[in-house]
């Protein structure tokens, strides 16, 4: 977890330093530059995608060494926000049908 909060901290003052964000918008970013965030960063990869409204999907985001997750929204708008984040991802098998 401190990883996770370093990195979500670097995130925050890379945000409030480029877009010149109010602290309560740190967690929000164009998508293209919190997408490479989170790939180059946090070293994640996107393990799943869903639609939330016709404006609005919803990604989760895991590294695959620590185990840490982050649930990314996008928006039409083209930003992109934090909306929670964790660590223990474990993944779960689906019963066969």
């Amino acid at each position: 977890m401190r990883h996770l909060f370093a990195v979500l901290m670097l995130c925050a003052a890379f945000f409030a330093t480029a877009s010149y964000a109010a602290t309560s918008d740190v967690s929000c970013d164009d998508r293209s530059r919190m997408t490479d965030i989170l790939t180059r960063t946090l070293q994640a990869e996107r393990y799943g995608t869903g639609v939330r409204d016709p404006d609005t999907t919803v990604e989760v985001w895991v590294s695959p060494t620590n185990g840490d997750w982050i649930i990314v929204q996008h928006y039409a708008t083209g930003t992109s926000c934090i909306v929670a984040l964790g660590e223990y991802w474990e993944a779960r098998v689906p019963n066969p049908a």
